[in-house]
């Protein structure tokens, strides 16, 4: 029995990509992942994270990483569609997956509508969605530390020629970042997320 996680990272940021992962483990190998320490990766420092991403990789049988550009995001979001975008990422790291079963993390209010989405998307039958599942699952967790490493290393490519923060919003200096360079080019770079709301108030739109 091939069980699928999947997760995403960077849903919220204003920069850079949203990340989805899955990861494809044998029923039985499950609780090994447990015992090397996964668990969600808000909850793990980045070595941990760096560490235990090598660990999942000799254990799973297989896994597939997903980016979805910011000029894609904004597209979604314009259209009111960020959930059914993420949906059909995680359908198509399942399709490539090809698992008996997956467990996903639910970014819709209704997990139930999210999971259907999914196994409709990705033709796999047995789809469980469900709110903090990368707390709940280690196939989740497993997937959450996979998602974001990957994301984590796609910053840190910005970083090295841009002063970008953390990327998120909450940051003064990834928005002290934006402001300036909208201010300097009345644009911000094509990796910043254009259809965030605090990016439109300083694009004035």
């Amino acid at each position: 029995m091939l069980v699928c996680g999947v997760d995403d990272a960077g849903r919220g940021s204003a920069i850079g990509p949203l990340v989805i992962a899955g990861i494809r483990i044998e029923r039985n190998k499950i609780k090994l992942l447990s015992e090397i320490g996964v668990k969600d990766s808000k909850q793990l420092t980045p070595r941990a994270r760096e560490n235990l991403y090598k660990k999942i990789l000799a254990l799973v049988d297989d896994y597939y990483v997903a980016r979805i550009s910011p000029r894609i995001i904004d597209q979604s979001v314009q259209k009111n569609q960020l959930n059914h975008l993420e949906g059909k990422y995680m359908a198509k790291v399942i399709a490539k997956l090809r698992p008996d079963s997956a467990y996903v993390d639910s970014c819709d209010v209704n997990p139930v509508r999210f999971g259907l989405l999914i196994s409709k998307l990705a033709k796999v039958e047995k789809v469980h969605s469900s709110h903090h599942a990368d707390r709940r699952f280690p196939v989740v967790s497993a997937a959450s530390i996979i998602a974001k490493v990957n994301r984590d290393r796609a910053i840190e490519k910005i970083r090295k020629n841009f002063d970008v923060g953390s990327g998120y919003p909450s940051d003064p200096k990834t928005m002290r970042f934006i402001k300036a360079s909208i201010a300097s080019n009345g644009m911000p770079p094509k990796f910043v997320r254009k259809s965030w709301k605090p990016v439109k108030i300083l694009l004035g739109v």
